[in-house]
């Protein structure tokens, strides 16, 4: 079965040389025109080779215009948003009016995703609620955690069992020289800074029950961290959570007796 990777929410497109490694096809959606110029320069041989699809475009739930106002940040490219910026913080962005493509749209094109990967500042959750309405749920699928109606989602919408968490903060370190699984076997990579990191079995650990991940979820709070849920696999129930120290606290997983 051919294996299709979403990238929603590409930026400079650091995720996608781990992606291709990973599937078949590469859809990367960007809204912002000059990182999708970079992309396609940078993976020019991958779009010939019909490996990696570029959609230039703002990502929503098909419930908007044609064509939309998006806010680029001045400083910042990975903190550009479709949702309008809080008043204190709006003279950071500069509004652009770009075409706008439905999540759903771009699924029914290309074909069922085996992978999802949501990155789309502070549209997470629209994105996963319209997801679940369509009754498109992938083997594996991850999105940031700024805001807990992702975890909810996940669980009462989407049905997902198993879960890991991945903190962006940590990634370039944690995962550095990384045994991962490719389509040709295994392999070592290093995911670059401000990358996604690893998603499905190539994440360090074991899959941890909604439940308990809830509890780990409750003590690292929200933020930088990347919620992964799968189905099909066997959570954990014994992994849980605990405070290793207090000062600064250090959280780390065990296995309970």
């Amino acid at each position: 079965m051919k294996k299709i990777i979403y990238d929603f929410g590409a930026n400079n497109g650091d995720d996608i040389p781990y992606y291709l490694q990973k599937a078949d096809l590469v859809v990367a959606v960007e809204a912002n025109p000059i990182l999708c110029k970079k992309i396609r320069n940078r993976f020019m041989n991958e779009i010939i080779q019909q490996r990696l699809i570029v959609v230039e475009a703002v990502l929503t739930d098909g419930k908007t215009e044609s064509r939309v106002v998006f806010y680029l940040h001045k400083t910042l490219h990975f903190a550009s948003q479709f949702p309008k910026p809080e008043l204190e913080i709006i003279s950071q962005f500069d509004p652009v009016v770009l075409p706008s493509v439905s999540i759903i749209e771009i699924i029914s094109k290309y074909g069922d995703p085996y992978y999802i990967k949501i990155d789309v500042e502070h549209y997470d959750e629209v994105i996963l609620l319209n997801l679940f309405e369509n009754n498109i749920r992938p083997p594996f699928i991850s999105a940031e955690s700024h805001n807990i109606k992702v975890f909810s989602l996940l669980v009462a919408l989407g049905h997902y069992d198993c879960f890991k968490l991945v903190d962006g903060h940590s990634v370039v370190k944690k995962y550095k020289n990384h045994e991962i699984n490719t389509l040709s076997g295994k392999s070592v990579y290093s995911f670059p800074h401000h990358s996604a990191g690893p998603f499905g079995e190539d994440i360090q650990g074991e899959w941890m029950t909604a439940n308990n991940f809830f509890k780990l979820f409750g003590l690292v709070g929200l933020g930088w961290k990347d919620i992964h849920a799968a189905n099909g696999l066997k959570a954990d129930p014994k992994i849980i959570p605990v405070i290793e120290s207090n000062s600064p606290i250090n959280i780390k997983l065990v296995r309970s007796t």
